[in-house]
């Protein structure tokens, strides 16, 4: 892709964006739509993680491994047997592939030829020691820099595994043939998510990980989610340790501490699911005086200025809230200070997060104990889903919501979901919050019936009350 500015000097910027993923594309489009000229700076594969090896793939895998396993839970219902199979794995990965390469272009690559202000430049970024900016040692011209090279996956120090041709959630989506057994190393979104996708493929998956699985949920949810897992056939693990790791004649075995006894796990593939690293290594930073947190995440303020002067950063470099669509609002408002002397500050109180196994794990706000460990006088409720008459008739109750709220003045702090349609009905609860609505308000409201978000209003009104005594509609 060639340079699309037209300038007597074409290493001159204003702005220069260091990564060409969504929080980078985000940072550019909104400079130049501030009348910036821009550099965006690109290297390896344009689009970044969310459309190439994240959010697109995993979540098409995810459908269609679902459609495997609502075949098998027809039976849920009398009068209806359904079957589904594997036919053949490699034409999923391919049509997953499709649609990526579809939307990589589409949102990417096609969306470059409508800014004449913004060159696309290939090629690894890097400071110098007097915090320039070079591109292959190309030296830039720029006013401002943004910094939004992602992330990538991180692998923990665990004896042999350089030995073992391990798995991560990249390679795991690109297989096209299925092992007979995957052993998954860490339990958080990816690990749960990647998990799933398999077991439901029909290969034999064991979790294990040191805190259970997704540790930063509610443990109500970790509790039930676990369970859900086992009724699968997942086989879910939690370990003092990760010992060794070594190569057999069949795949692989991981010796653990799981309650002071040494155990060892056999699996055809290893996935590494252990969370995910900022891409910081190449950039130089300390000969910038640019500082990193302890995750190799670089610091940040509140309007996304690093420690040093004129140079932002938004996304996963940052090493928090590693969801694509707060890397586009944390890039915007990077450039809009980079253009406009830091007016806008990054908010994330009300950021509604959610994990795409089934059930579907949603929460936004604060947790039961973070709430209490700001001081708050908390007051929770929990409603199961046996509760919920959209639950019922779908003859699916698994899942459960639970609301935080401040004992002293009922405001509502927190929502967390676990069901099979929760990632559609958190957005609501996260509209409560941030309009500062008591659950008396939120169980007051009118929600539509046989609906999953109903669940909201009647978890709402069991502060108070004991919604099996409710007739149908009488909330």
């Amino acid at each position: 892709m060639s340079d699309c500015c037209d300038s007597s000097d074409e290493n001159v910027f204003d702005v220069a964006v260091i990564g060409a993923g969504s929080a980078g594309f985000s940072a550019a489009i909104t400079a130049a739509d501030e009348g910036a000229r821009v550099a965006l700076i690109g290297y390896d594969t344009i689009g970044g993680t969310c459309v190439n090896v994240g959010c697109v793939p995993s979540k098409t895998l995810i459908r269609a491994a679902e459609s495997l396993h609502n075949a098998a839970a027809s039976k849920r219902f009398d009068g209806i047997e359904v079957t589904a199979s594997v036919t053949d794995w490699s034409a999923v990965v391919a049509q997953k592939q499709a649609l990526v390469d579809e939307l990589r272009n589409a949102k990417y690559i096609d969306v470059l030829p409508s800014y004449n202000t913004i060159a696309y430049k290939e090629g690894k970024a890097s400071f110098t020691e007097s915090g320039d900016l070079t591109v292959d040692g190309e030296l830039l011209d720029v006013g401002k820099i943004i910094i939004a090279t992602g992330s990538q996956a991180q692998i923990p120090e665990i004896p042999g595994i350089n030995t073992i041709p391990y798995l991560t959630s990249t390679t795991a989506l690109e297989m096209e043939q299925l092992p007979a057994s995957l052993l998954v190393i860490g339990a958080g979104y990816i690990g749960v998510e990647t998990a799933q996708i398999f077991a439901r493929a029909g290969v034999e998956v064991t979790i294990v990980s040191r805190r259970g699985l997704l540790p930063e949920a509610e443990p109500e949810i970790s509790s039930a989610l676990t369970e859900y897992f086992q009724a699968e056939g997942i086989r879910v693990l939690t370990c003092n340790a990760y010992c060794e790791i070594e190569k057999t004649n069949t795949g692989l075995k991981l010796s653990v501490d799981i309650d002071d006894s040494c155990q060892v796990l056999d699996a055809e593939k290893l996935l590494v699911a252990t969370g995910r690293t900022p891409n910081t290594q190449s950039l130089n930073l300390a000969a910038a005086n640019i500082r990193t947190r302890g995750n190799h995440g670089i610091e940040v303020d509140s309007h996304m200025c690093t420690s040093r002067e004129g140079v932002y950063a938004a996304g996963d470099v940052t090493g928090t809230d590693q969801f694509v669509y707060m890397a586009a609002y944390g890039a915007k408002i990077a450039a809009r200070n980079a253009m406009n002397s830091n007016s806008l500050k990054y908010d994330n109180a009300v950021m509604p997060a959610v994990v795409f196994t089934d059930p579907q794990v949603a929460s936004v706000g604060l947790t039961e104990a973070a709430a209490t460990s700001q001081g708050y006088e908390v007051k929770t409720s929990t409603l199961t889903l046996d509760n919920v008459p959209r639950a019922l008739a779908a003859r699916d109750t698994r899942g459960l919501i639970k609301l935080v709220a401040d004992g002293s003045t009922d405001k509502l702090l927190g929502a967390h979901i676990l069901a099979p349609e929760g990632a559609d009905s958190i957005q609501a609860a996260a509209i409560a919050i941030s309009a500062g609505m008591t659950y008396r308000q939120l169980g007051e409201m009118i929600f539509p019936y046989l609906t999953t978000v109903e669940g909201l209003k009647l978890a709402a009104q069991t502060f108070d009350m004991d919604v099996k005594k409710l007739s149908c509609c009488a909330g």
